[in-house]
């Protein structure tokens, strides 16, 4: 395991490495930050338990960091805070060291990364485009390798959209999941705490240590048993106008989802792009107002005059002009909007009936700078489509790539109903990790007692198959009765058990398809003397298979000979009959 020290002499030479400052508002001291990972290791030497030592990890300029001034990207706006966000808290408390601040969209208004005093943040992957925000410095921050993980905010979506600009993850999580206090609100009644990771564990790993219980009931879609997961996807015309091979990448991220077991259903996206509309359109805004307007208000008259400006008066035109309007919105048109708002949410969730989650590209596209400093709102607008609805709804989300388009990052989202976060994240496995294969022969079999368990793991049935000719299968005394599988050995040991001892056979099987963590949730609750090991096929493939401990045949009833357990059973139950028929 890597030292929090050597962690962060790593992070540190990755920033010199990249020279990408505009990613930084607050980048700590090195040696602040060494001090910090020597008391990291110091403790675990002690013998405390720290999960997150030797991680290092970003925060976005709009949350507090002690030490550190928050900005919410507008210098002038700064203050000291006394103490770090209940999220940082606990983040540092797990053994995890604080980089420092990383650059926003000012305010945390807007989805493209530019708009800020301290300089437009360029893509990871291409510095031409944008790395999408508000929480642009975030997502570049992990996605460049500096940071384990950072925390960003999501109101729109600048949780997802900078996660599929820079191919990581980026977990968004039901509002009041995760604690807010310590953060320059945006819109404050839907703004959550996100965090962006490399891998799928990792977010979850970071984000576990963020939440707090819930506080409301869940919903009965929440407590849904798990099971072949449904997911809705919406038709390729209700996409609307999309960057050129997007609908492509988007088609195969659906296929991979039904490849590896998910049922998919349609959807009709209407409510949930009408709802992204009202977010900026309508009346939603003018809580943005009410977050920093009287700031924005006392500052604007001096910033938005042509000319050089003063070194306090910094605010970004677009972003002041976007909140100062929003204080001409009248009162009865908040009210019309949260009557049409509850209906469509009605409608959204009427139309995504049975569905465990929903299947979207997180953008529309990815606009380069230029393009967005020529129509600022515009691009802007565009790129919240498919995000903007989702706190207005009160859903749940992550954002996942899926994939290259012209060597950009092509990603996709699942959103899905409140506190099914969990949900979420299991389902995003099916894109971010290859299924395996796995063949069964005895109770997981088609119609047996266990086979439900495959089904609750998000198995798909590939078809009927048989083992080599090299296999001896025994009855187990076991509850439920299952067979024991094992490759055929030398002729001194067939005797193991009893029976015929004929030596090995082909044995009927089934090939399944599991989730890589479907297979090891499996591995970890299979109860002795069953394991999985190496199976060979009839046509000579090699795959993973339920296999049996030698030590348990001892005794066995060998019944290679009935060529699979479904003949046995029958055959037992015939007998059966045939002894209560005959008394």
């Amino acid at each position: 395991m890597i030292t929090a020290t050597e962690r962060v002499r790593a992070a540190y030479a990755r920033i010199a490495q990249v020279d990408r400052p505009e990613v930084w508002i607050g980048l700590r001291p090195r040696s602040e930050v060494a001090a910090d990972a020597s008391a990291v290791d110091a403790r675990l030497a002690a013998g405390e338990q720290l999960p997150l030592a030797g991680t290092v990890f970003a925060v976005k300029g709009n949350i507090d960091v002690a030490g550190l001034p928050t900005t919410a990207g507008c210098p002038s706006y700064a203050y000291e805070p006394e103490a770090d966000a209940p999220v940082v808290a606990r983040l540092k408390a797990a053994g995890a060291v604080v980089l420092g601040t990383t650059n926003l969209d000012q305010f945390a208004t807007g989805l493209v990364g530019t708009r800020s005093p301290y300089g437009a943040v360029r893509g990871a992957v291409d510095p031409e485009y944008v790395a999408g925000g508000s929480s642009s410095g975030s997502a570049v921050s992990v996605a460049l390798g500096i940071a384990d993980f950072a925390l960003g905010t999501d109101t729109a979506g600048s949780g997802r959209v900078p996660a599929a600009f820079n191919g990581i993850v980026g977990l968004k999580p039901t509002i009041g999941l995760v604690p807010t206090e310590g953060v320059v609100p945006a819109c404050a009644s839907l703004d959550c705490v996100t965090v962006f990771a490399r891998t799928l564990p990792e977010a979850e790993r970071a984000l576990s240590f963020m939440t707090t219980p819930p506080t409301r009931a869940l919903p009965p879609v929440a407590r849904r048993s798990p099971g072949p997961w449904r997911v809705a996807v919406p038709a390729p015309e209700q996409l609307g106008d999309l960057d050129e091979g997007w609908a492509e990448a988007f088609a195969a991220a659906a296929r991979r989802l039904s490849d590896a077991g998910a049922e998919l259903l349609p959807v009709d996206l209407t409510p949930f792009t009408e709802a992204a509309a009202m977010l900026y359109e309508g009346a939603f805004v003018a809580e943005r107002y009410a977050a920093v307007g009287a700031f924005v208000d006392a500052h604007a008259d001096h910033d938005l005059e042509p000319g050089p400006k003063p070194e306090s008066k910094d605010l970004d035109p677009t972003v002041a002009g976007i909140i100062s309007a929003a204080k001409h919105i009248p009162a009865h048109q908040l009210y019309a909007d949260q009557r049409r708002l509850a209906a469509l949410r009605t409608r959204a969730l009427a139309t995504l009936g049975p569905a465990d989650a929903l299947l979207l590209p997180t953008t529309p596209g990815h606009p380069t700078i230029a393009e967005v400093a020529a129509d600022p709102l515009g691009a802007n607008a565009r790129l919240g489509r498919f995000t903007n609805s989702t706190n207005l709804f009160d859903l749940a989300a992550v954002a996942v790539p899926a994939g290259e388009v012209n060597g950009l990052p092509f990603g996709v989202m699942l959103i899905g109903a409140p506190f099914t976060d969990e949900r979420l994240a299991r389902i995003a496995t099916l894109l971010t990790a290859p299924p395996l294969q796995l063949a069964v022969v005895g109770a997981h079999l088609s119609g047996q007692p266990l086979n439900g368990q495959l089904l609750a793991l998000g198995g798909r049935l590939l078809g009927p198959t048989t083992t080599a000719p090299a296999y001896r299968l025994y009855a187990l005394d076991t509850t439920p009765a299952k067979p024991g599988l094992v490759r055929a050995g030398p002729a001194e040991d067939k005797d193991k058990g009893e029976g015929e001892g004929e030596g090995g056979g082909s044995i009927e099987a089934e090939l399944w398809q599991l989730p890589a963590e479907g297979l090891g949730a499996l591995l970890a609750a299979l109860p002795r003397p069953m394991t999985l090991g190496t199976v060979e096929l009839a046509d000579g493939r090699l795959v993973t298979g339920f296999l049996c401990e030698p030590e348990a045949l001892t005794g066995a009833q060998e019944i290679t000979s009935y060529g699979g357990w479904r003949a046995y059973v029958r055959a037992a139950a015939d007998r059966s009959f045939a002894r209560r028929t005959t008394v």
